[in-house]
């Protein structure tokens, strides 16, 4: 066997074999596609080889191209190397397990047969990453499954299992893991004598579709746009989709490598890979031993059943983790145990989920009433009430009771996790775990260290969220910790605009042109008014310098509450939940604005924008001053999985970098001056500001 650029070459009974290897995912990295053409070359020049198999080392076929390539200049893309295989006069299989995803996916199209484990997750995600497959992808899985099934799988990036790819006729045959190579080559001398070979770009049964199903072709496209606000690369994926059906296969490449290369180089693009590695960058931990290998955890204990603490439970039974769900009466406990259920029915009934799956989830969630019941879990997380009493008393039990080594949780937003620790003799073991609601919808995971958080636990915890299919990031114990502090002035500065005479409907307007989902007031409506209204009550009676925000403590003492009563920031219909601009609010915000002697005025669009984001990105700064987070990148993925920050912004940082330090800095000042304290500029905004350096890339102090 003989290497070369990481793909190795060997025959085996008359079949070559070429094999990809970069671990730990196969990616293709510069030389490889080389690599792979010159096997296929040896192998055709070979008489005594009848057939090829492509098979990638370890657990994956190949998981796509080394994104850190992107924008450098290859000796060959993948349109080439697939192009070869396509041409290759012998028959080539694709034996494939694992990450089977981007020009992976592409370069098993272009293969003749393909057969899979039953673990193997095929894909084409180039969307998330702002671009399109450019090696043939589209066209090939056009005319291999159909344009329904493509144009949903690539404009969405959804990868399928295998099951599902037997289904839809994107793999010919499941096999065991264990003889994937065996079964390969023993597929492939079945198929040798074949004539003519099953080339995927000369296929045509698919292409009628569009036209014999004009009415089903049309929704899939709406679908497949439907969630392509703000961004291009959707809609490249549907010309390209519409072009296998119309045109040759040569025409069809040619539209879809010009429009990979247009927006591989567009701000989009650049800000969804930032995002791509900000996410990689946050699992890195300062000061992990390289050594240490966190353990996954068998059993699971939640204290506290109400909303957040059901979502919790969910996500542990989602992923076949035993729970048990502890409150101190059963009346609490019935609750608890119904919005589990009821979770589960509303999944049923959307058909995300089977009776029969939700009734199986449901066995791993127990439901107790004593602490003593609990006490062998491997982790514990509290979800009680924010008081700090309460959690005191939750602590002190959960240490008397649980095993040695039990990783002891809070899911608290916002109190200092050590003021729980310091009532355990094993202070080592406690570290925050911040589920964002709904916890069993909502991916980010902001894991808090204490001052004694020992970085064993941080890295359990951070491998605990990973396991229930979250975006772990780490934070230092404040008051917000990193994601909610961070926010936290953008969410007094809408209400004290509202005192200046802006609309909430203006507001939201801007947000959502600006890409979120949701305008803030809306979202505010569906979370309750009432929810934010008493965490300022307690925040006022502790802290006399707390500024009160009039508009939103008069609305709800006026009986507006959201969403659940009908009349929040907006108006909504019995049984609809669109909103709808309400003139009482608008007499609330004139009548307030009044009472307190501000100036109304007009804003615009780029003022509400700037005076709600700058005013976080100097706080996050301040929060990296602190040292309550590690860099500016794990920010901004907070704010990507917690808050719904528009991805192809990339996030807060990097849209600030956008704007430039200098700007916002100077912006800050002067609304300083204007309006106090609470706009003080951070000294690391300065500082970036003064040299002209870059807000993503900044870091906590000593960062190593």
């Amino acid at each position: 066997m003989s290497d070369t650029r990481n793909v190795s070459y060997h025959v085996e009974s008359g079949v070559a074999v070429i094999t990809v290897d970069n671990p730990p995912v196969n990616a293709l990295a510069p030389g490889m596609r080389e690599g792979i053409v010159d096997g296929l070359e040896r192998a055709g020049a070979d008489p005594a080889v009848k057939a090829v198999v492509l098979i990638g080392s370890g657990k994956n076929f190949i998981a796509g191209a080394d994104i850190r390539q992107f924008g450098k200049a290859r000796q060959i893309n993948t349109s080439v190397s697939t192009a070869v295989l396509d041409a290759c006069e012998k028959p080539v299989i694709a034996a494939m397990q694992g990450y089977v995803l981007g020009a992976g996916l592409e370069h098993a199209l272009a293969c003749h047969y393909r057969i899979a484990t039953p673990d193997a997750k095929l894909g084409l995600p180039e969307v998330s990453i702002g671009v399109i497959p450019a090696g043939g992808g589209t066209q090939r899985l056009t005319r291999l499954i159909g344009p329904k099934a493509a144009v949903e799988m690539i404009s969405s990036g959804r990868h399928v299992s295998a099951v599902e790819a037997l289904s839809m006729g994107l793999v010919m045959q499941i096999v065991s893991q264990e003889n994937l190579l065996a079964s390969a080559i023993s597929y492939a001398k079945d198929v040798a004598p074949a004539r003519p070979l099953p080339r995927v770009r000369d296929m045509t049964d698919q292409i009628a579709y569009a036209d014999q199903h004009p009415e089903a072709w049309e929704a899939a496209k709406k679908a497949a746009l439907s969630k392509a606000r703000n961004v291009k690369a959707p809609h490249c994926a549907v010309a390209c989709v519409e072009a296998a059906l119309t045109g040759s296969f040569e025409d069809g490449l040619a539209l879809e490598q010009r429009l990979f290369s247009e927006l591989e180089g567009s701000d989009e693009a650049r800000a969804l890979r930032y995002a791509f590695f900000a996410e990689r960058e946050a699992k890195k931990i300062p000061g992990a031993p390289a050594s240490y290998k966190a353990e996954g955890v068998r059993s699971a204990a939640i204290v506290g059943a109400g909303t957040m603490g059901a979502g919790i439970a969910i996500c542990f039974a989602d992923v076949r983790v035993p729970v048990k769900v502890l409150e101190v009466t059963q009346e609490a406990l019935d609750r608890g145990m119904k919005r589990i259920h009821d979770t589960y029915a509303v999944r049923v009934r959307r058909g995300s989920l089977t009776q029969e799956e939700m009734n199986e989830r449901l066995t791993y969630v127990q439901p107790v009433l004593r602490y003593e019941d609990i006490g062998d879990a491997d982790v514990v997380v509290e979800a009680v009430f924010e008081r700090i009493d309460l959690k005191e008393n939750v602590f002190t039990k959960l240490d008397a009771v649980m095993k040695e080594g039990a990783l002891l949780l809070t899911n608290s937003s916002a109190i200092d996790i050590n003021t729980m620790a310091a009532v355990t003799r094993r202070p080592q073991d406690v570290a925050g775990a911040h589920f964002f609601a709904p916890a069993n919808v909502m991916k980010l995971c902001e894991v808090v260290r204490g001052d004694q958080s020992s970085i064993e636990t941080i890295l359990r915890a951070t491998k605990l969220g990973r396991d229930l299919g979250k975006v772990s990031v780490v934070a230092g114990s404040c008051d917000g910790f990193a994601a909610n502090r961070s926010r936290a002035p953008l969410v007094t500065e809408m209400m004290l605009m509202l005192e200046e005479g802006v609309l909430p409907q203006q507001v939201d307007k801007v947000m959502v042109g600006f890409g979120y989902p949701m305008g803030p007031f809306a979202v505010s409506d569906l979370s309750g008014l009432d929810v934010s209204y008493d965490t300022r009550k307690r925040r006022a009676a502790a802290d006399p310098t707390y500024r009160k925000l009039h508009v939103p403590d008069r609305m709800v003492e006026m009986g507006r509450k959201g969403q659940k009563n009908g009349a929040g920031w907006y108006r909504y219909n019995e049984g609809d939940r669109t909103p709808h601009p309400d003139e009482e609010v608008s007499k609330i915000i004139r009548d307030v604005g009044r009472e307190l002697g501000v100036p109304q005025r007009e804003f615009s669009d780029d003022e509400i924008l700037n005076r709600l984001l700058f005013a976080s990105v100097n706080e996050a700064c301040k929060i990296l001053e602190d040292g309550k987070a590690y860099r500016a990148s794990d920010i901004d993925v907070m704010w990507l999985y917690g808050f719904g920050f528009p991805r192809h912004r990339g996030g807060l940082m990097y849209w600030a970098d956008s704007i430039g330090a200098q700007k916002i800095f100077e912006q800050v000042s002067v609304w300083h001056e204007q309006y106090g304290k609470r706009w003080k500029p951070s000294q690391l905004l300065a500082q970036i500001a003064e040299v002209g350096g870059s807000l993503r890339e900044a870091q906590a102090p000593n960062l190593s």
